[in-house]
């Protein structure tokens, strides 16, 4: 075996994040990073061991849904209202949720270390959630987000649908594209999920409730 060369290796792996433009103006900055000078508005991120860095496309459409960013959307952010990040990982949607208006968020994990980095960003961005496990929601909310994996979304349908407000918005991530009539029939007895946009073979789909 060679000899390993002796490296900084936190510096090597924060060297692999750099800013992420989600709009022109709305961008995720890691906590070691300064803001480009185009940032209005920012999320300082320290992912720590949980999922959600901003790099991956699931992560960029859901931010982008919330900042009225994507195509066909309009330019100002749709009304959030009462908001639950359902798998917050790293807490980036809840609180992207809190930059663009949101009068209240839970995130929500099963995963300790999740939670952890939520508290932690949270408190970097100044902004409040109420973060804890999924026992905690208490619906009705009047955006769901929910940035997953196909497989548990499914699983989660009733669950989920019945959290949304009349009214009120289901966003779901973590969807291939090739998976999206799979989730349409599995959500097809409480809403009409649709395809809102995609990226590098990943879908976000929404519904109105």
């Amino acid at each position: 075996m060679g000899e390993v060369i002796e490296q900084d290796w936190v510096r090597l792996t924060q060297a692999q994040f750099a800013p992420i433009a989600i709009t022109d103006h709305f961008w995720i900055v890691p906590s070691w990073h300064d803001a480009p000078p185009q940032a209005r508005q920012i999320i300082r991120l320290d992912p720590g061991l949980a999922f959600g860095t901003g790099s991956h496309p699931t992560t960029g459409l859901c931010l982008a849904w919330m900042a009225g960013g994507l195509p066909g959307q309009a330019q100002n952010p749709p009304p959030l209202g009462r908001v639950i990040d359902y798998g917050c990982g790293s807490g980036i949607l809840a609180i992207g949720a809190a930059l663009f208006g949101a009068k209240s968020i839970d995130a929500v994990d099963i995963d300790a270390a999740a939670l952890q980095a939520t508290e932690a960003n949270a408190q970097a961005n100044g902004v409040v959630l109420r973060v804890g496990e999924p026992a905690m929601a208490c619906g009705p909310y009047d955006t769901v987000v929910a940035n997953i994996l196909a497989t548990p979304l499914k699983l989660l349908a009733p669950l989920l649908c019945s959290l949304v407000a009349p009214g009120g918005h289901l966003v779901l991530a973590g969807i291939l594209e090739r998976q999206a009539d799979e989730l349409k029939a599995a959500y097809a007895a409480h809403c009409d999920l649709q395809v809102a946009q995609t990226r590098e073979g990943w879908a976000l789909m929404t519904a109105r409730f």
